[in-house]
């Protein structure tokens, strides 16, 4: 079924709406706190934020899972050495995270823990604080990757930049 109200919030979603709620200062913060975390252990991670989705996406009933997926495959976090890449992603219409982690990690920790960052995560958004929650999740999904993969002074992978789509 179409819902209409998601499909209109999607029309109205603009990058500059993104970039007013990560501003260059705060994208700055969002890769230190990457870069800070990655140095306690051998993960990965990333973020990136995505303003809206694509008219026939949408219309398919894309969700921000399905997308969060491809998007996790196109920044090729699955490409770490111990398949411990993490992708944090944030679809802005809906407000909606998702915690994308590569086999070497969800393994260890699954799913309902993903899901738990996740939504932490959105009830600071409800409030409007975004830059603390996504460092409340970097934090959080560094915790993680610090139990299961510890620092062992291994390359850094993958970009700490944050992506806006």
């Amino acid at each position: 079924m179409v819902n209409i109200l998601r499909i209109f919030r999607h029309l109205m979603a603009t990058k500059s709406q993104v970039r007013r709620a990560f501003p260059e200062k705060a994208l700055l913060s969002i890769e230190a706190a990457i870069s800070e975390m990655e140095a306690m252990h051998d993960g990965q991670i990333r973020f990136a934020v995505e303003h809206a989705l694509d008219i026939g996406p949408l219309l398919r009933g894309q969700n921000a899972h399905e997308r969060a997926i491809e998007v996790f495959s196109m920044l090729k976090v699955w490409d770490t050495e111990h398949n411990n890449g993490v992708l944090i992603y944030l679809l802005w219409a809906d407000r909606g995270v998702e915690i994308v982690a590569d086999r070497g990690i969800h393994a260890r920790f699954g799913a309902s823990g993903w899901e738990n960052i996740c939504r932490e995560m959105e009830a600071c958004f409800r409030e409007g604080r975004f830059e603390a929650g996504i460092a409340g999740g970097i934090h959080a999904v560094g915790s993680v990757l610090q139990l299961h993969f510890p620092a062992m002074a291994g390359p850094d992978e993958l970009s700490n930049k944050p992506v806006l789509f």
